[in-house]
């Protein structure tokens, strides 16, 4: 079974490779948003507003967070809706590999190229900004960890209630937006009132960009923080486990 498994993920990373637009979504946009909103005047400069340090500063964590919800909404669920629309899950379910295989070959494929992009957001951001790499290492993991598992769990979710391709997508979508405002795309968390950032707080990317910025600045994330993110991942993988269907 283990070689069959090993067999399914090398047939799945040579079908990502083979999709360009996805892999450019998910690893290069993110550090390419960032780059260009470092370029805008006054981005590089300390604000006293945000305790000293620069929007670009924001940035870094923002666009991990990105990669991690292109990845859940925009990548994973056209694939799995798709091999389920054609039979393909259902046909591997009379084979000795699984379908559960076939779904944790694309959360790992979608994970690693999601945390990829982190690697490179932080070493450009490092490079070309001079932006402080994180100060509270394990810490950033762990919580980078999180959210991708939470928005892996949203787009499983997502493949679970979807009946066809373009539902999901439609869901997907529907779901893109909000998620890139709650991890601060057009304005980070920190920077949000306080009213309104105590209340993206509860949301899975908002508790991510709170976690990933405490990280960054030096101290272990907020234990509340990492609560609501592993609720939220619990939560919604016991969804997509309820409802999913292979065929």
């Amino acid at each position: 079974m283990a070689s069959a498994s090993t067999a399914v993920l090398r047939t799945e990373a040579r079908l990502l490779s083979r999709e360009p637009g996805v892999l450019f979504w998910i690893i290069t946009f993110p550090t390419l948003l960032m780059v260009i909103l470092g370029l805008i005047p006054g981005f590089d400069e300390p604000d006293t507003a945000l305790g000293g340090r620069r929007v670009i500063d924001l940035y870094v964590p923002v666009a991990a967070l990105l990669a991690v919800i292109t990845a859940g909404l925009q990548a994973m669920p056209p694939v799995l809706i798709g091999y389920r629309e054609r039979g393909i899950l259902r046909r591997m379910s009379t084979t000795p590999v699984r379908p559960t295989t076939l779904l944790v070959s694309q959360l790992v494929l979608l994970g690693g190229a999601a945390l990829a992009s982190a690697v490179l957001a932080i070493a450009v951001g490092r490079i070309a900004f001079g932006v402080a790499l994180p100060g509270q290492i394990t810490g950033y993991l762990v919580a980078l960890v999180l959210s991708t598992a939470g928005a892996l769990a949203l787009g499983g979710l997502v493949c679970a209630i979807a009946s066809t391709q373009k539902a999901g997508q439609a869901i997907g979508s529907a779901l893109f937006f909000p998620s890139m405002f709650t991890a601060g795309v057009w304005l980070p968390v920190q920077a949000m009132p306080d009213l309104l950032r105590d209340i993206v707080g509860y949301s899975p990317m908002g508790a991510a960009s709170e976690a990933l910025d405490a990280a960054m600045r030096g101290g272990w994330p907020h234990w509340a923080d990492l609560g609501v993110m592993a609720l939220w991942t619990l939560v919604l993988t016991a969804g997509a486990a309820r409802w999913f269907r292979w065929e």
